[in-house]
This record gives structure tokens, sequence and C-alpha cells, in this order.
């Protein structure tokens, strides 16, 4: 019998999941037998494709218009300055940088707090509560009348969006209390493109939208800008209320799973090393290992290299393509229109990637190239000096900055095991990316134009920044993996036989550690354990 939506699982159920899965867990290494989670469920008749297929219907298409919403309310300001947003406000070129600017400080520092809330609270009220928030905050930055109440406005909306995008690819990727989580690490992937790919559709869509409002320039005595604001943030504030009752908590709160396929969820998940999907109490410790694991460290450089360039191309791509095609006679609305194409082939890019990724496994080799792709793009940006080359240009450095971003997330996420780390790992990665948010509001200058050679300079050597860690991410996975291959990281499991010395035993369980059994090992050494392989 199905449970109701948002209904809590019995004391029972929760201990039946934690100990199942911990025979499950050693099942394979092992060869205890068949125990799994509900072995009294028949699950014979429930098709997992066709599960699979289900649950993406209710979850990605929501959540990718949400991430749509989100990023065109950051974002549309820069359709806005093409409409009289500086002149109406008396702003300079320096204070409009700073508007851009401030949005950045807030929404880097609010997301490991916003990740942390998420776990203890469900998605459906603190996903859609943050997006109620920041729907009226943009709406409220339509009716500012000078540079300090935008400024105000922008801090806010900063502050509210923080938690939605790495909340998100959490709640996709995590365990909450004795939930599980919803994909594969090996079908992750390709959801998170395209849920990330409602980015570049916002672009696409953004301009076309803030092309169609302009038509409503002096309705009420409001500029045009200003509508661009509210009646995008009015749309947000009604998509955050409705998203109180759409968004689906946990696969074992489901409406719309029945216990059978419920079943399959964790079962899977399960034979996925997933071992930590049985549950897993707060402990300092387990924040603490993402805060001292190198894959934190490096993920965060990685995410930088992608993150900069995302922001820098998309906060400024009407003004630079405005500017470049000004010998051709553009104005704001025709400059808008033209980067709806390069927002939709930048869709279609990144959902390729991502099922490709997934298909192949080989997420670092897909950074390195895409890296390269972009760094191509911004080469010829910088050495061009004709308008419509330049526009081709931009085409390939969409190509190679929209997918990095999912792909990296995935990456960093597959690699991490454990609930509270993957959290902490996410959050902390996301949220170094984001504040370079601010380093990409100030690297195109009005003084710069047309070419903007300074900016693009600047995102090229982010890009090497990305390139440089992408790299090394890549080479220190697959050591690792190598020693483990060889048995370097091999733990000391009471009952084991080995052909081994006293001496040579007491050296692998200091160096590795003992353990009572493999699945106590998977359950405290988490990604480090031995058995574990890292995603290329």
């Amino acid at each position: 019998m199905s449970l109701p939506a948002n209904s809590q699982p019995s004391p029972a159920s929760s201990t039946h999941l934690a100990e199942s899965v911990e025979k499950g867990a050693t099942g394979q290494q092992e060869k205890e037998g068949p125990d799994v989670y509900n072995v009294e469920v028949d699950t014979s008749h429930v098709d997992e494709r066709k599960l699979m297929r289900k649950i993406d219907l209710r979850l990605i298409p929501w959540l990718s218009l949400l991430y749509l919403l989100s990023f065109l309310d950051r974002t549309s300001i820069g359709n806005a300055k093409l409409y009289g947003l500086e002149q109406d406000l008396h702003m300079s070129d320096n204070q409009y940088l700073i508007t851009l600017t401030i949005f950045f400080f807030p929404y880097a520092l609010f997301e490991v707090p916003s990740n942390i809330f998420l776990k203890r609270l469900r998605p459906s009220i603190w996903l859609s509560g943050l997006m109620l928030l920041w729907g009226v905050m943009m709406t409220v930055q339509g009716l500012v009348h000078n540079y300090g109440g935008l400024l105000g406005m922008r801090w806010m909306l900063g502050t509210m969006e923080a938690g939605l995008f790495p909340g998100v690819n959490y709640y996709l990727s995590w365990q909450v209390h004795t939930r599980v989580p919803w994909y594969k690490r090996s079908e992750f992937g390709i959801r998170a493109a395209i849920f990330f790919s409602a980015a570049s559709v916002s672009g696409a869509f953004g301009g076309l939208l803030a092309a169609a409002i302009a038509n409503m320039d002096g309705v009420g005595g409001k500029p045009a800008w200003a509508w661009i604001f509210i009646l995008e943030g009015l749309a947000t504030v009604i998509a955050g209320a409705v998203s109180f009752f759409v968004i689906q908590d946990f696969p074992d709160t489901a409406h719309f799973l029945s216990e059978p396929e419920r079943t399959v969820v964790i079962r899977r998940l399960q034979q996925d090393d997933q071992f930590s999907a049985a549950g897993e109490n707060l402990k300092v410790r387990n924040i603490w290992k993402s805060l001292t694991d190198w894959k934190t460290w490096i993920g965060m450089f990685v995410y930088v290299g992608s993150d900069m360039p995302l922001y820098a191309f998309s906060l400024f791509l009407p003004s630079i393509i405005n500017q470049n095609n000004l010998a051709l006679g553009f104005k704001a609305t025709p400059a808008n229109l033209l980067t709806v194409p390069v927002y939709a082939f930048a869709c279609i890019m990144t959902c390729v990637v991502g099922f490709l990724a997934d298909r192949l496994g080989r997420r670092g080799l897909f950074n390195i190239a895409l890296l390269c792709l972009g760094a191509t793009g911004y080469i010829i940006l910088i050495a061009s000096k004709n308008a419509a080359l330049s526009y081709v240009a931009v085409y390939l450095a969409t190509c190679g900055i929209y997918p990095l971003i999912p792909n990296t997330v995935a990456w960093v996420s597959n690699n991490v095991e454990g609930s509270y780390k993957r959290s902490v790992t996410l959050a902390m990665v996301i949220s170094l990316g984001n504040i370079n948010g601010a380093v990409s509001s100030n690297v195109y200058r009005a003084r710069d134009k047309p070419w903007y050679h300074l900016g693009h300079g600047i995102v090229l050597v982010y890009i090497g920044i990305g390139l440089a860690a992408s790299s090394t991410f890549y080479l220190l996975l697959r050591r690792e993996n190598a020693r483990r291959d060889r048995g370097e990281r091999d733990e000391v499991i009471d009952g084991e036989e080995r052909k081994e010395s006293p001496e040579q035993r007491e050296e692998r369980a200091r160096l590795n550690g003992r353990f009572a059994s493999v699945a106590d090992a998977k359950r405290e050494k988490g990604d480090e354990w031995s058995g574990y392989r890292y995603i290329l």
C-alpha cells in the first residue's frame, strides 16, 4: 500500500532499512546471501526503465523550470540595461558593475548553510519558500527609484536564490536521515545536465521575453526595464507557491510511487555502492571529512574555471553582441534576439554532453575537452576585429562553457560518498565558483567596448585554471584507483584470511584501519573504502 505524501516512515521500517543495507552492502564482497531491503515485497512486476521514466517526469521538468526562473531573474538585469536602466536610475558604469557584483556575495555565503537547512527540512518546504521569497525580491526590484534601492534588492535576491542550485543537485543525489537518493551515480549526470540546461534556455527565453516586455514601456508610468523585473518576479512568486504542492520530497513518501517501486529504488542504489542509502546520522567528523578531503579543494578550482566564465558570458552576452554589431546598425532589441540561437545551441550541447558522459563515464576527459573548446572561442574573440567572426566565436565559447557546470557537479558528486559529506562538498565547490561571479561582474567595462579584450582575457585565464584543475583531478583519481586495484588501500577485516606476516597485517591496519566487517569499513570510510572506485 502506498504511503501518503510527506508521511514519515515508522521507526520499525527505518530500523529494517538500516539493517538490510548493512547486510546488502556486504553481499557482493562477503557473499553472505541475498539479503535486501523489504525482502518480503515482490518487485518482479516492476519495470525499472518505466520506473525511472516515471520518476524523471515527476522531478526533472519542474526542477528545470525553477532553475530557468532563477537564472532568468539573476541575469535579466543584462537585458534591462539595454532599455535604459542606468539612465533612469542615474547610475554610472561602475555603479552598474557593483549591482552585478553584490549579488554574488550572499549567493556564495549562504549556500553551505542552505544545504544544512535542507537536510533538516523537507525540500518541498525549503526550496519552495526560497523561491517565493526571491520572486518577491525580483518584483520589488522593478519598483526601485534609485541606485541604493537596486543595490539592496540585488543583495536580497542573491540571499534568497543561494539555496536552489546546490540544493537541487544535492536533492537528486542525497540521503536525508533514513531517506534515499533518487538516482545512481551513473544516472545523475544527464539529469543534472537537463536541469542545468534551463540556464541556457533562460538566456534564450530572456532575450525573447525582454524584447516582448519592452513594448510595455510607459504602461502605468513604468519604463520597459521595470516591467521586465516586475513580470518575471510575479511569475516566480506563482511558481514558488505551486512548488509547495508539486515538489516530491523523498522516494519513500512520494505518493506517485507504489511500495514495490519504492523498494526497487532503494535496492538499486544499494547495488550502486551508495551504502549510505540506508541513512546517516549527523556527525561532526562527516563534515570534517569533507573539509579535509583533497577532492573538495581541487573540485572547487575545477568549478571556478567553469562558473566564472558562465556568469561573465550570461551577464554580458547582450552587451557584447550589441557592441560587436554596432557597425551593422543593431539596437537593443535585435541584440537581445541574437542571443536566442546562441542559448538554444548551448542547451542542446549541455544535454548531449550530459548523455554521453553518463554513457561513457569519462567526465574528466569531457571537462578537459570542453575547456579547450571554450578557450578556442575566447582566443578568437580576443584576436578578432570582425563582428561576424566574433559572433561565431560566441557559439564556440558557449559550447565549451555551459556543459561544464553540470558535468563538473556530477563529477564531484559521483566521487563523494556519504550524505553529509556530499552536502558540504557540493556546497563548498559551488560556493567558491559563485563568489567568482563577483569577478565576472567587473571584467566587461564600458570603456573597453566594442571588443572587450580585457574581459575576454580574464575569462580565458579562468578557463586555464579550470583546465589545470580538471587535469590534476583526473590524474589523481586515476592514480588512487590504481592504488586500490593493487591492494595498497586494503583494510584489515577481522576474521579474514590473507597470506601475510603479523607485522605486515599490523602495518596495513595502521595505514588503512581495522574493522569488524566489510560493511563497517564501507560505512566508516565512505569513498575512502578500498573497494570504492572513483569515476574518471
